[in-house]
């Protein structure tokens, strides 16, 4: 299983990027999907996720400005659309997914993180 973010880059302030998260490899079913950050000398935060049945959960940081969506037939694919950006949300963006593969239990599963850089 390969989780494949993209989409990251330098914007300026009250910019907006779209980030993708693309899921390949055998699998039964993706359950939640979410996106996290680390901005530069600090903790990894959540910022999105939403379920297998397109329930979404924001952190408070982003509310309003940042939309978590999925597809779940076209490569079975996550986007996190990031309006109003701010120089706060430079970070390394993360996607992250419970996914069941065949005659496995289900397990959780990171992407190789995509820069966004907001400049002021």
């Amino acid at each position: 299983v390969q989780l494949q973010a993209s989409g990251g880059g330098l914007v300026q302030a009250g910019g907006s990027l779209r980030l993708s998260c693309a899921v390949s490899g055998s699998i039964l079913s993706i359950n939640v999907v979410r996106w996290y950050r680390q901005p530069p000398g600090q903790e990894r935060e959540l910022v999105a996720a939403i379920t297998s049945g397109g329930g979404t959960n924001y952190s408070d940081s982003v509310k309003g400005r940042f939309t978590i969506s999925r597809n779940n037939a076209a490569n079975r694919l996550c986007l996190l659309q990031m309006n109003s950006l701010k120089p706060e949300d430079t970070a390394v963006y993360y996607c992250n997914a419970d996914i069941t593969r065949i005659l496995e239990p289900r397990g959780n599963y990171w992407g190789q993180g995509t820069l966004v850089t907001v400049s002021s």
